[in-house]
């Protein structure tokens, strides 16, 4: 990868306010206004005795991958297409697939950083307990990462340029905030909502992430899910991304 092209995509994130904003300010600061709530820091059977910031924690974490992947990474790369950026850089010698890495590396880098912020804060505000299972939590926000900047490579193929992008990304944005417990939790959903949620990125992710944070080792169908999502979806994109 050039190291070149990663710094500049960095800048030029950097000076995008509104991403910064959602991607790595918007899921803390959402759980830390459900943590305010103080029905919200009670143990709730209907989630096996867990608190609803407890549940919401992983939830504020795949906020993060979903807009990173389906809103920013569509947003960016459309935009290099308008302007004839990916164009041009084929009379370079760096090819365009290093933009797509680098975008990638960017988005996905500042997802995770959202996620170690909202964990972080859900301990120190709220006493949310870390990970008991670091490993297999690493393993399964991996994976949801992966998955979702596959979806978001996607939207960016099907997308000439950043209007169409942004109506594709909104489309595909609430039903996968749905998928991941936004409104309500994957535990609380009945049993064959649930069962269809998980079999969706994000549902799986949010299930995995769950099994994790409690101690247990997330369940092999759910990385599954996640790791089959990010191979058909990234040939997806393959097939049908172009450069200009």
């Amino acid at each position: 990868m050039n190291t070149a092209v990663l710094r500049t995509e960095f800048r030029l994130f950097r000076r995008e306010p509104g991403a910064v904003f959602w991607i790595f300010l918007f899921p803390t600061l959402l759980l830390v206004i459900l943590g305010s709530i103080p029905s919200f820091r009670d143990a709730d059977k209907a989630l096996g005795g867990l608190r609803p910031v407890d549940a919401y924690t992983p939830i504020a974490v795949l906020i993060a991958l979903i807009m990173s992947g389906v809103q920013s990474l569509p947003q960016a790369l459309t935009g290099h297409r308008e302007r004839g950026i990916l164009r041009r850089m084929r009379l370079t010698p760096v090819r365009p697939s290093t933009l797509l890495s680098s975008q990638m590396v960017v988005q996905g880098t500042v997802a995770l950083a959202s996620a170690l912020l909202a964990l972080a804060v859900g301990r120190l505000a709220f006493g949310v307990r870390l990970p008991e299972q670091p490993a297999g939590y690493l393993l399964a926000l991996l994976l949801a990462t992966a998955a979702a900047l596959a979806l978001g490579s996607v939207v960016s193929a099907l997308s000439r340029t950043t209007k169409v992008a942004g109506a594709i990304g909104s489309a595909v944005f609430f039903p996968m905030m749905f998928c991941a417990g936004v409104w309500l939790p994957v535990q609380e959903m009945p049993h064959t909502l649930a069962r269809v949620v998980q079999l969706t990125p994000f549902g799986a992710a949010a299930r995995a992430l769950g099994e994790a944070a409690a101690g247990d080792w997330p369940g092999w169908a759910h990385l599954g899910v996640l790791a089959g999502w990010t191979v058909l979806l990234t040939a997806g994109a393959a097939r049908w991304f172009r450069w200009d």
